[in-house]
């Protein structure tokens, strides 16, 4: 059940144009600090999974872990998507706060 809520609500998100999906638009989005929360897919490759990691570390952005790519990238109407970023605030307050409920649950 918390996950579908996480999924819809980037979906949300995304349709109010606050994402920021794919690698290259990611990185660009938290390293231009409009990123607010970066959410990378638990498929994604060891080597994206650190950069995110260091990344968002550096720039003080909290990041999680979450979801296949296919269930990423179905969220926002895209196909697999490895990364995205929220760019909004209060998109990213609530997402985080879920994030947190679904990771003590699992």
């Amino acid at each position: 059940m918390q996950r579908d809520r996480i999924l819809s609500m980037l979906g949300l998100a995304a349709k109010a144009g606050k994402v920021a999906s794919g690698e290259f638009s990611t990185e660009k989005a938290v390293k231009s600090r409009q990123a607010f929360l970066v959410v990378v897919s638990e498929e994604a490759s060891e080597n994206t999974k650190k950069m995110f990691r260091n990344m968002c570390a550096f720039y003080q952005i909290p990041m999680y872990l979450y979801a296949s790519k296919e269930a990423l990238g179905k969220s926002i109407g895209r196909q697999f998507r490895a990364s995205l970023a929220v760019l909004d605030q209060g998109f990213a307050r609530s997402l985080e706060e879920k994030l947190k409920l679904a990771e003590k649950t699992e």
